[in-house]
C-alpha cells in the first residue's frame, strides 16, 4: 500500500515538473509603439515571459533580476546573437532594433527560464 502512494506522489511531482518547465505559457503581454518594458527575474520565471511588438518597432527590454540563483545570472537570445549579463537589483536595458515577423525564443543559459518576444505583422502593410 506503502509504495502505490509512494509512486502516485512521485507521478504527481514529476507531472508538476513537466507542466512548470514545458508546458505552462503565462498570459501574453503586449507593448506598444516606443513602449519600453519591465522584466522581472524572480521565482524561477521571467515576468512577462511572452512579449508581444509590432513589426518594424525597435523595442527595450529592460530586465531586473531578483532571483539570486546562478542560472538567472544571464539572458540568452540565441537567435539573435545576444547574451546579457544580469546582475542582482540592477535594471540593465535591452534595445533591440526593429525584427521581422516571427518568435524570438530568450531563456537563462540553462534554458530552466524561459520566454518569447513575439514580432507581429502590422494590419494594412
Amino acid at each position: 500500500m506503502m509504495d502505490a502512494v509512494i509512486n502516485l506522489l512521485a507521478l504527481g511531482l514529476m507531472g508538476f515538473i513537466i507542466w512548470w518547465f514545458w508546458l505552462s505559457r503565462p498570459a501574453l503581454q503586449q507593448v506598444g509603439k516606443n513602449e519600453a518594458i519591465e522584466i522581472v527575474v524572480e521565482h524561477g520565471n521571467y515576468t512577462p515571459s511572452h512579449i508581444e511588438v509590432p513589426q518594424g518597432e525597435a523595442i527595450t527590454l529592460n530586465f531586473i533580476r531578483r532571483d539570486p540563483n546562478p542560472c538567472a545570472e544571464k539572458v540568452l537570445f540565441d537567435e539573435l546573437d545576444i547574451a546579457l549579463d544580469l546582475p542582482l537589483e540592477e535594471v540593465v536595458p535591452l534595445v533591440i532594433e526593429p525584427l521581422a515577423v516571427g518568435e524570438y525564443r530568450f531563456s537563462c543559459q540553462m534554458q530552466m527560464y524561459r520566454g518569447s518576444l513575439i514580432v507581429k505583422g502590422v494590419q494594412g502593410h
